[in-house]
């Protein structure tokens, strides 16, 4: 825990801080902002700026750090996806921006893999749009993606996963999109890491959606990214333009400011040092644990996860929900993940520093 204040703000209005020992979740405040990020952000209160301008320079900047044509910041990527829609449907004609989301007279279809259906897809839909699903739970077929683009259809969308299924590949979806001339839309919230993926995810659709978030941006921060032509139609839907879809949905200077600082530090992180530090993280818990009967830690990697990796406390013949709910209901309360019947799922992604020797005692007492 920070200091001797911790949580303080929230105690005098009754709520209770949390340690959060399961990742970047909207839940739980979303993310932590290095010291670099606040001071920055700090410095940006110092002066008034125009606010079109400064989106259009951070706007380049995100897009020459990712070798895209342009970039938008938004207020999240749930606002990235649903200016993203709204681009799609009016192209650059200004009476047709305004008359959102009234959809008449315009294409207001986005076609979407049924296996893909997640709980933000609504966000398409937002501007007026309609999702037409295709396939089944199960996958889908390039000729049934390619088949389901009719008259009226806008866009096709997708959702990016390190593991797509039996998904049509996000390559050959862009290429049937574009065989009909229309844009792809592509939600990579969260996919950032390897660096060279998130690349490559920015360069991988014409409009592609991320949350800032993950690599640790203010938590209501995200971005757009793709073709300059499109982003610019992005604009005149963001909170700046005249009578905008989003202008409820405005970005504070500040949270402008430290976006683009946290992407600048993400994309030259030791990521390999990162990685040692969770594990010693992970190896001082694991120590406060030791000659408990019964429990066991060993600590997962994940590839392509932003969060690097977790540590499973398996503790056999106990209820890992059971244990969660204890933490949960402690002094100072914690929250982690679980894994089956016996299995607690502990992520140092998004703790302080020395909140594993809490949880260590906690459990400690707990499991004794």
């Amino acid at each position: 825990m920070a200091s001797i204040g911790w949580g303080n703000v929230y105690k005098k209005l009754g709520a209770r801080p949390v340690i959060n020992a399961t990742g970047n979740q909207t839940v739980r405040g979303g993310s932590t902002p290095s010291p670099a990020v606040r001071d920055a952000m700090r410095q940006a209160d110092d002066s008034y700026v125009e606010m079109e301008e400064l989106l259009e320079k951070s706007g380049q900047f995100i897009a020459e750090h990712l070798e895209v044509e342009d970039a938008y910041i938004t207020a999240g990527c749930y606002t990235a996806l649903v200016l993203a829609a709204a681009t799609v449907m009016t192209g650059n004609d200004p009476d047709k921006c305004a008359q959102l989301p009234d959809t008449t007279g315009l294409k207001d279809e986005i076609v979407f893999q049924k296996m893909q259906h997640y709980t933000y897809d609504r966000a398409f839909t937002i501007p007026g749009s309609k999702l037409i699903f295709v396939g089944d739970e199960n996958g889908c077929t390039a000729d049934k993606l390619n088949d389901a683009i009719g008259e009226n259809t806008a866009a096709v969308a997708y959702l990016i996963q390190p593991n797509q299924g039996n998904a049509v590949p996000l390559e050959e979806a862009v290429e049937i999109a574009h065989s009909h001339n229309l844009p792809l839309i592509a939600d990579a919230a969260s996919q950032i890491y390897p660096i060279d993926y998130f690349r490559r995810n920015a360069q991988s659709a014409d409009l592609v959606c991320f949350g800032g978030k993950y690599f640790n941006a203010p938590h209501s921060t995200g971005f757009i990214c793709g073709r300059k032509d499109l982003i610019e139609i992005v604009h005149r839907h963001g909170f700046i333009g005249p009578r905008p879809v989003g202008r409820g949905m405005k970005v504070d200077r500040q949270e402008l400011i430290g976006l683009v600082t946290a992407i600048d530090i993400w994309l030259s992180t030791d990521h390999n040092k990162r990685s040692k530090e969770q594990d010693a993280r992970y190896e001082a818990l694991a120590q406060g644990l030791e000659n408990i009967d019964g429990v066991s830690c060993k600590v997962h990697y994940q590839k392509q996860s932003h969060t690097l990796s977790n540590l499973h406390v398996t503790c056999d013949g106990r209820d890992a929900a059971q244990i969660a709910r204890d933490l949960d209901a402690g002094t100072p309360r914690i929250k982690v993940n679980t894994r089956g019947k016996d299995t607690l799922v502990i992520n140092a992604y998004t703790l302080n520093v020395g909140e594993e020797e809490i949880i260590a005692n906690a459990l400690r007492h707990l499991l004794r």
